[in-house]
């Protein structure tokens, strides 16, 4: 489950610091408000990516995917991107945890055998 949802927030790191420039020159936001929101969010996610270890990191990445949402309130792009990325961790999340728990069940039916 970790690596598939660290890979999630890795590749959302990139496209929301891509944002940045978008923001700035598209959608006419200025400079001291995109550069910290748009790098500060896709720092967070590189982090919390090498976070997962940690019970918590899932609940920042679930925190992580909001904040990506909100971004649409500065480029409308961003709610679909955001809407988008929201729906890649939930799936990364659920079959992660659903493998995980498959890994364990024949882990004990091996021994058992």
């Amino acid at each position: 489950m970790r690596g598939m949802c660290a890979a999630m927030l890795t590749l959302q790191a990139i496209i929301v610091a891509l944002s940045v420039p978008v923001l700035i020159t598209v959608e006419d936001v200025s400079k001291a408000v995109a550069l910290p929101i748009g790098l500060g969010l896709a720092l967070i996610c590189l982090l919390t990516a090498g976070m997962l270890s940690r019970p918590w990191g899932y609940w920042v990445g679930h925190a992580a995917q909001v904040a990506t949402i909100a971004l649409g309130f500065l480029s409308s792009a961003m709610f679909f991107v955001g809407a988008m990325f929201a729906v890649l961790w939930i799936s990364a999340f659920v079959l992660g945890r659903r493998i995980e728990e498959d890994k364990a069940r024949w882990a004990a039916e091996a021994e058992g055998a």
